[in-house]
């Protein structure tokens, strides 16, 4: 079992930062891999990022085209925590960000939301204009 807890959503003005962490738990086989999504009121659960562990010392990266160049995704594994750091952020960035994790350690839809096991309740991100 796992457990996801995000935090460090908030609302900014365009153009602001802001950092999300989610704190993790449970079973690490199964947080091999983990992901940022998000979603906006009316549209789909969206891929954001995505890290892998592909080896101890090592991990894959993998971002939406809307965001490569303003967010970057890191893990403190000592820390048991996933964090997703936003920069030059924009309306459109505006939804609920959820942290998910699944097992293996595979790249194979880094970014579908189908593809993962465990998820977080969400933190809200709203950018205004």
């Amino acid at each position: 079992q796992v457990r996801l807890v995000e935090s460090g959503g908030d609302s900014v003005e365009s153009g602001g930062s802001l950092r999300l962490s989610c704190a993790a738990s449970g079973d690490r086989y199964r947080r091999e891999n983990m992901g940022w999504f998000r979603q906006a009121p009316g549209k789909e659960r969206e891929g954001v990022a995505s890290i892998t562990s592909t080896s101890r010392d090592r991990s894959i990266s993998n971002y939406a085209d809307s965001v490569k160049g303003r967010f970057t995704i890191s893990q403190d594994n000592a820390k048991n925590t996933l964090y997703l750091q936003m920069t030059d952020l924009r309306p459109e960035d505006t939804a609920m960000y959820y942290c998910a994790a699944r097992p293996g350690m595979s790249l194979r839809q880094a970014l579908e939301p189908d593809s993962y096991t465990d998820w977080g309740q969400g933190t809200q991100v709203t950018v205004s204009s």
